[in-house]
């Protein structure tokens, strides 16, 4: 089902676009290059990987989260040995 679109104006570039909504007077808006432009990244673009030691074998190895303090970390090879 397609919703209805309203023409409107965008507040930044000037450009005429259409919205999926009834645009509401004094409330700016943007077309979809301008809305993109202003929307933070998503943050699970920004991995970080941290530094450890492997709790099995003591190889020094990166993981892609925050270890909890008292739970092991072992890595990726002495991980899948476990799984074994």
């Amino acid at each position: 089902m397609d919703r209805e679109k309203f023409k409107a104006v965008c507040a930044d570039c000037g450009k005429e676009c259409e919205v999926p909504f009834k645009p509401t007077e004094g409330r700016p808006v943007k077309c979809n290059d301008c809305f993109r432009k202003g929307r933070p990244q998503r943050s699970f673009n920004k991995r970080r990987d941290v530094d450890v030691v492997c709790a099995e074998c003591g190889k020094a190895t990166t993981v892609p989260f925050k270890p909890v303090s008292g739970r092991p970390v072992l890595c990726r090879d002495c991980f899948r040995k476990s799984k074994n």
